[in-house]
């Protein structure tokens, strides 16, 4: 018995040298798809200064809850809407005090709201609103798409082809045949999108807003592994 446990235990692991020893060929391919954008997201705000603290989110309070009246007026849903920032802090005297210390003369506030626009035919609409309502914090503004699956299943399979491409290459110029796939692997964080047109909104005087959509990339890579083997004479 043991020696029939010694000969199924080599018979069982012949396959798995017999794979570890073959020619092999890695390479990387890389893979894009691209689209216009349907979408747009915002991150805007207001900041708001004063003598107290109190004071200031009154103030600050109010010029948000306009802020927000005015981005649903122009048809974006609640669930398009959310806080991304608040803060309240001093704002020092640059002067010292007679005893050396630093003194508080007012206080700020800061509410910063990211905003969802998926219907950019009224984007600029949008932005020329939320200034007039008192917004006057802007940390850009980025296209997007809304279905982003089909676009990355795009790039991934441009991967794959491009990947294949190179592995023929190198097999033609080595002198061999390229054989089957052993390993595929996605690289990173899977198919990621790219905005190739990014417009800060830092600028705007409550005039037509001008704004350049670009298009909307998605990028993919993947290592594959494939088998290799003699040209037959």
């Amino acid at each position: 018995m043991r020696i029939l446990a010694i000969i199924l235990t080599v018979f069982l692991a012949t396959p798995v040298l017999a794979e570890a020893t073959v020619a092999q060929v890695t390479v990387v391919g890389e893979g894009k798809s691209e689209t216009a954008p349907d979408m747009a997201t915002i991150s805007l705000g207001v900041l708001s200064q004063g003598k107290t603290a109190a004071e200031v989110m009154r103030q600050n309070n109010a010029a948000v809850a306009n802020v927000l009246e005015e981005i649903r007026s122009g048809g974006v849903a609640a669930r398009d809407m959310q806080t991304s920032g608040l803060s309240l802090s001093p704002v020092w005297d640059n002067r010292s005090s007679i005893s050396g210390e630093e003194r508080i003369k007012g206080f700020q506030a800061s509410n910063m709201v990211t905003v969802r626009v998926r219907d950019l035919d009224r984007l600029g609409e949008i932005l020329d609103r939320v200034v007039g309502a008192g917004a006057n914090r802007f940390n850009g503004l980025q296209f997007g798409v809304q279905k982003i699956q089909p676009l990355a299943d795009a790039a991934r399979q441009a991967a794959v082809k491009d990947a294949m491409r190179k592995a023929e290459l190198y097999a033609q110029a080595a002198g061999v045949r390229l054989g089957r796939v052993l390993t595929i692997s996605e690289n990173g964080g899977g198919a990621m999108p790219r905005p190739e047109m990014m417009r800060s909104a830092a600028a705007m005087d409550g005039m037509s807003v001008p704004l350049a959509e670009g298009e909307v990339s998605v990028r993919a890579s993947v290592t594959m592994v494939f088998a290799l083997s003699a040209n037959e004479q």
